[in-house]
């Protein structure tokens, strides 16, 4: 079974398996799709330029005039020893799910397939067939997490000979992260931002940054950790509404929640106070954030914070298996955790 877990894609796309004749990009993150679907497409050798080389089509195009993508598989080139027929736009289009399923059994000789695709669901059409075939390989691509935007921000510093404050950083990645082209855009402004420099600090990122994931979620956590049920509500049906994906709310969430986890089990057996640990946190909460972090630390205990893991986690696994209830899962899931912080205040 030809599939790759979101961690191992960009290792695999930096050294190509050849006898994967198709390769299917699939994920909320179209951004990441469509620049990992880039970095393959120049992996090939084909000037990306030609048109005798390398054709272009979408995804309704291929479902209109069905047969087309086998039709162009088949053809043999007049001036390349092969061709890269580069799809854009699929999602659940059954023309091309079989001309895919076609290709899967009867390989093209002279052609790779490049497909890029939104969130397809486990199991089923083109995502299934791919990942069912010996020649073909399916390759996450979800919203980026920590370690992703490190690496995006190192990436544009590394080119501009510039570095960067850990609070910039800090500030920097709470705005990225929805979208990975947007997320690269918003660096490269930065960058330019600070042409001249050879640091950029937290007024650069103050002054240039915007909320490149959507609406910010910053908000809609924040409230979950300080149980503003109505802030919260608020903030998430602003983020979802301006095309942000609940995934990255839970995924914040999750990530603070595991921090805040670690520091109150320091707080618990080393007998220190809240606000000692997080003074001494690494890598440091983020000077706007120390109360609210404190005040969290002081309202959950070690137990009650695993609890409210466990309730993302499953909120996670719920919102994949059903995509098209992801924004009520989530919904779910967060507001009764900031109801109970709510309730843990008022016990305080």
């Amino acid at each position: 079974m030809a599939q790759k877990k979101g961690y191992e894609v960009d290792s695999w796309l930096a050294r190509p398996d050849p006898a994967m004749g198709i390769v299917l990009l699939y994920g909320p993150d179209r951004g990441l799709v469509a620049e990992r679907a880039k970095t393959f497409a120049s992996k090939t050798g084909l000037p990306l330029d030609d048109p005798f080389s390398v054709v272009k089509l979408d995804g309704a195009e291929v479902d209109r005039d069905q047969g087309r993508l086998l039709d162009e598989a088949r053809t043999v080139p007049m001036f390349s020893d092969r061709r890269l027929l580069w799809v854009r736009n699929a999602s659940g289009q059954m023309a091309l799910a079989d001309d895919i399923k076609a290709l899967t059994a009867e390989p093209a000789r002279d052609a790779i397939i490049l497909i890029e695709a939104g969130d397809l669901k486990k199991g089923t059409g083109l995502r299934a067939i791919v990942e069912a075939a010996g020649n073909a390989i399916a390759l996450p691509c979800y919203a980026d997490e920590a370690r992703d935007l490190d690496s995006v921000i190192d990436d544009e510093l590394r080119k501009a000979g510039m570095s960067m404050t850990l609070e910039a950083r800090q500030a920097l990645r709470r705005n990225l992260g929805g979208d990975r082209l947007a997320s690269r855009g918003e660096m490269e402004k930065l960058v330019l931002y600070a042409h001249g420099k050879k640091e950029i600090d937290l007024d650069d990122v103050t002054a240039m940054s915007g909320d490149v994931s959507g609406a910010s979620f910053d908000a809609a956590v924040d409230a979950v950790l300080d149980g503003k049920v109505g802030d919260f509500d608020i903030a998430f049906t602003r983020h979802c509404q301006s095309g942000g994906h609940p995934f990255l709310v839970l995924s914040s969430a999750m990530r603070q929640l595991q921090a805040i986890q670690v520091m109150r089990g320091q707080m618990e057996s080393g007998g220190r106070n809240a606000a000692s640990v997080v003074a001494a946190a690494r890598p440091p909460v983020f000077f706007s954030r120390r109360k609210l972090v404190e005040k969290t630390l002081e309202r959950w205990n070690v137990e009650a914070l695993g609890r409210a893991l466990n309730r993302l986690q499953t909120a996670v696994l719920q919102t994949r298996k059903r995509p098209d209830l992801s924004e009520a899962l989530a919904r779910q899931a967060l507001l009764g955790i900031a109801v109970e912080s709510a309730r843990l205040g008022q016990r305080g």
